[in-house]
């Protein structure tokens, strides 16, 4: 069984390893909350650019309808200049450029009808996909929602975490407690048994002359290191 210095560094180490893996998951959050606030622009963007679709439909519309008024102007010019007129020549002229016009308008009323089913059919696909990316955005807000209480309820865990390893550390002998501390700084577990004549840390043989040493056949005052990895190394028994 494990000796006392040894049970002392185990309740220190359970702690510790609680300790890192509350810093772990806090220390996502932030990440994780930037992931979904991406997530949220791009939806956002979607629907940015399936408005400027829209908007430069109706845009052309207007320029039509800007285009037509100014035909019709020019045609209602020309009809009463036509009237006016009193050579045969000149009346053909007019009524030449009038069916020019004509043509113009009924060309660009054409075009602008088009435009206007075009204008239906998007505002139709939009409102349609802008309901279904304001509920995925809604969805993501919710999920930053989930993920701030969760930071703050790791930031409290973790700071119980703290204080429990704090705890853990006043009965350990000073001695080897440094010894723990240079190995888990290099990351957990620190201390480990030996299983089969092998380091349950790194898994490789340990010399008799350590595994004799776990066994309490040397000063128990003093801890054992794998010859292989460093870890403080005890017999399970």
């Amino acid at each position: 069984m494990p000796g006392a210095a040894i049970e002392t560094l185990l309740i220190l180490q359970d702690r510790d390893t609680r300790r890192v893996g509350l810093e772990a998951q806090l220390k996502a959050v932030p990440s994780d909350i930037a992931l979904v606030e991406r997530d949220i622009n791009q939806e956002k963007g979607a629907i940015e650019t399936a408005k400027t679709g829209l908007r430069e439909l109706e845009s052309k519309k207007k320029i039509l309808e800007t285009e037509i008024g100014s035909a019709e102007t020019l045609l209602a010019k020309y009809r009463t200049q036509q009237s006016a007129v009193k050579k045969n020549d000149e009346y053909h002229a007019l009524g030449h450029q009038i069916a020019t016009v004509q043509g113009q308008i009924a060309e660009m009323e054409g075009a602008e009808l088009e435009i206007m089913y075009s204008i239906d059919a998007a505002k139709q696909k939009f409102a349609n996909a802008e309901a279904v990316l304001k509920q995925n955005i809604s969805g993501h807000e919710a999920r930053i929602r989930t993920l701030r209480e969760r930071g703050q309820n790791l930031a409290a865990e973790l700071k119980s975490a703290q204080e429990a390893v704090a705890a853990a550390r006043l009965p350990a002998n000073e001695g080897w407690l440094r010894a723990y501390d240079r190995m888990a700084v290099r990351g957990l577990p620190a201390v480990v048994p030996i299983r089969g004549a092998k380091c349950g840390g790194c898994h490789l043989k340990v010399s008799s002359e350590v595994e004799s040493a776990a066994r309490g056949k040397g000063d128990q005052n003093l801890p054992v290191f794998c010859d292989q990895c460093g870890r403080i190394v005890f017999w399970e028994g």
